[in-house]
């Protein structure tokens, strides 16, 4: 069985470390640090990029936050609810759906800021993302929280309801499904899977992306399904489980759009700066071959450069 962290937070004299903000951090540095090799091999500017992501990770965690508040009001504005709890992000409590969309915001007002390609942005960050999640999911794990039903299974988390000497309020002891680590393993199959369609199919122009959210999506829908942390209701559905299966035709649906316009403007957009193919290799100027394939960013096959939006 998995046992449960007795602690979820050090205290360093007045300072409190508390291991949930410690894994959200660490997943956005790998996200970081790999989406920016990514965004290099695509001919892009490091240090864009990092501007980038710093305004997507602020408005990232805002909107994260408001949508679990909206979602789950009740631990803030029901009886006995405490509306400054809204503000201790560190209890857990950030929802990817009103992640990825506060993000997506400030990416695109970012990437006009910028003057490079929406599209080829959300394609780089897109597999980096689930591997931020994953990262992040431990953090579910250091608090005790997300868990499905009782169970008697080998892998079973055993939920002790008691982390730094201190009962946590509206915890039942006893074993339970292990959520969070179905996200977590959820997550590093669909970034294997969404790496090795990339390549073999060569997705470009934002299909990279949605084809993340789809896959994301199929796995939220039924993992959320058996989550039991109190949620909005839709009829006997929960919200969390109303949106993925909903983003799951929006990513469908998108990724088809984006297949036709390819095939009627010949191409889509693979580089930084919009062009439809990949700049070759000079000092200074662009990615090689073999740092394409490391990146994950699929080639062009056009046989001149042509630029899109």
């Amino acid at each position: 069985m998995i046992p449960s962290s007795p602690i979820s937070a050090i205290h360093l004299g007045p300072l409190t470390i508390h291991f949930y903000a410690i894994c959200i951090l660490l997943g956005m540095g790998v996200a970081l640090w790999w989406a920016t090799k990514r965004w290099v091999a695509r001919g892009g500017d490091g240090d864009d990029l990092f501007d980038i992501a710093f305004a997507g990770i602020i408005a990232g965690i805002v909107g994260a936050r408001v949508w679990h508040v909206l979602t789950s009001p009740e631990p803030f504005f029901g009886p006995g609810g405490n509306p400054v709890a809204v503000l201790y992000i560190w209890q857990g409590g950030l929802a990817i759906y009103g992640g990825v969309a506060g993000g997506a915001i400030a990416v695109y007002v970012m990437s006009r800021i910028k003057r490079v390609s929406f599209a080829a942005l959300a394609d780089t960050i897109a597999p980096t993302l689930m591997v931020a999640q994953a990262i992040g999911r431990f953090g579910n794990w250091f608090n005790q929280e997300l868990y499905g039903p009782a169970t008697d299974l080998p892998w079973a988390w055993q939920v002790t309801c008691v982390t730094n000497g201190e009962t946590i309020a509206g915890c039942t002891p006893g074993d339970y499904h292990p959520t969070f680590l179905y996200e977590q393993l959820w997550n590093l199959l669909g970034v294997i899977v969404l790496l090795a369609i990339s390549r073999r199919f060569q997705l470009a122009g934002g299909r990279v992306f949605w084809a993340y959210v789809g896959i994301y999506s199929a796995g939220r829908a039924w993992i959320d399904a058996i989550r039991t942390e109190p949620v909005l209701m839709v009829g006997p559905l929960r919200i969390h489980t109303v949106v993925a299966l909903v983003m799951v035709v929006v990513a469908v649906g998108m990724f088809c759009v984006l297949t036709v316009r390819r095939r009627r403007r010949g191409g889509e957009t693979v580089a930084a700066d919009g062009a439809f193919e990949l700049s070759p290799q000079n000092p200074g100027n662009g990615p090689d071959e073999t740092a394409v394939a490391t990146s994950g960013t699929p080639p062009s096959d056009q046989d001149e450069p042509r630029t899109g939006s």
